[in-house]
């Protein structure tokens, strides 16, 4: 039966915030109690019980419930430092070269034994030879530095195989591809005066044969008859954001592909246009706005353009394919919906490797440190999301449980009102 308490009609009973499991718990007793006798107890009468333990129990409920949005809560916030790590950790192993996943083994360079070298860039350059990257490398050959004092071509900053070097032989082939002999062999300007610089027109609109790089060309026995491709810096639209904070590298801050569930894809190496190496010789070479050939050029060339270890991985991630992926095992995608598919092309020009001392930061084992301390939090933000998830999933399960209990005793006090109606005295009235 009913016992009486001091407990006020109408307030709740105050709840201790313990272990969610034992703040859950239901007693059935407590909600059944009020439907076993119609007899006025001496305390509360059966209608008040019944009002009472309809509020205890909504409060219950709001209070599991309160508990269940402070898990999912805090289970957000973990997920938001994972990938902030993981986004840290993916920036140090670009940096660093981690990427390189290359088929062919990388050959320790002692200084010329690297198989893409520079030297070898620049004779297949040459091997182009009524090609305008041809002629204007066969000046540079002959007349040395003083190749760029001369009128036509002295706003020229370069070729763009020439311009960036890469990790391994692998990405060297992929990205040439990508970007095709005729890109490859483009000539980079400052300017647009430089542009204008390279190709005089007659009245009509003819090539003037005497001027420019055809002139040039003319002067040592190369005819320039094709139509070649000149990118001008000062005309690109650069990059937007910002570069990777204290990379001596300025890597562009690009934020990571995500999925649906908010991960990064599995197989994501990084962007194509952060894995190029620019030489410190042109690292500082900036448009009159003040932006870099990383932020200009080979943005304008690669974009946003993704690389995945295989092709496998870049079919799970092609809702976050935007500008295009390529894999190192040949997959490429051009743009969304655009696969190029059949056997690689071997594009003869390519982008120089970087050898090992050349490309070792002087900050490497730094890095290393950093890269394998990120590592640990991230292995221990995996476990208290694991350890967050189970308290939610038990939240949620004894909250449904409470939830079924609340419902049958609202059935239980519908059915003793119902009685109560129907046994009540004939003509009896409510007082007004």
């Amino acid at each position: 039966m009913f016992q009486p308490s001091n407990q006020v009609p109408g307030q709740p009973t105050p709840l201790s915030v313990q272990d969610p499991a034992a703040l859950m718990q239901v007693d059935k007793k407590e909600t059944s109690v009020v439907v076993q006798d119609e007899v006025k107890t001496g305390g509360f009468s059966q209608a008040e019980s019944i009002i009472y333990y309809t509020k205890k129990l909504q409060d219950d409920l709001q209070m599991m419930g309160m508990k269940i949005k402070q898990h999912e809560d805090n289970i957000k916030l973990l997920k938001s430092q994972k990938h902030k790590l993981d986004d840290s950790i993916l920036d140090l192993q670009v940096i660093l070269g981690k990427y390189h996943t290359s088929t062919t083994p990388k050959i320790e360079d002692d200084g010329h034994s690297c198989r893409k070298s520079e030297e070898e860039t620049t004779e297949k350059i040459l091997q182009h030879e009524k090609s305008a990257a041809g002629i204007l490398w066969q000046l540079k050959t002959r007349h040395g530095t003083q190749a760029a004092l001369l009128s036509p071509i002295k706003d020229v900053v370069g070729i763009v195989g020439m311009l960036g070097k890469v990790e391994d032989d692998n990405l060297s082939r992929i990205f040439s591809e990508y970007l095709g002999i005729e890109t490859m062999l483009a000539i980079v300007c400052k300017t647009y005066e430089g542009v204008k610089a390279l190709e005089v027109y007659e009245n009509e609109g003819c090539i003037k044969k005497s001027a420019g790089l055809h002139g040039l060309g003319s002067s040592i026995g190369r005819t320039l008859d094709s139509r070649f491709q000149v990118i001008c810096l000062e005309n690109l639209r650069p990059y937007a954001g910002a570069s990777v904070p204290n990379d001596p590298q300025m890597r562009l801050d690009i934020i990571k592909p995500r999925l649906a569930n908010g991960e990064c894809p599995p197989g994501f190496l990084g962007y194509a246009v952060n894995m190029i190496n620019v030489d410190s010789a042109n690292l500082y070479c900036l448009t009159a706005t003040g932006h870099g050939l990383r932020a200009t050029l080979f943005y304008s060339l690669f974009g946003h353009l993704q690389v995945y270890k295989t092709r496998a991985d870049m079919v799970p991630a092609l809702p976050c394919i935007s500008d295009g992926a390529i894999s190192l095992d040949g997959g490429m995608i051009r743009s969304t919906g655009v696969f190029s598919l059949g056997n690689r092309e071997d594009v003869d020009v390519r982008f120089p490797i970087l050898s090992a001392t050349s490309g070792l930061p002087e900050n490497y084992f730094e890095s290393e440190r950093q890269i394998n301390e990120l590592k640990r939090k991230k292995d221990k933000l995996q476990e208290d999301m694991k350890s967050e998830q189970s308290l939610l999933d038990n939240a949620k399960f004894n909250f449904d449980r409470k939830k079924q209990d609340f419902l049958k005793f609202l059935a239980d006090s519908s059915s003793y009102v119902t009685q109560h109606q129907l046994y009540a005295p004939q003509g009896r009235m409510t007082p007004r």
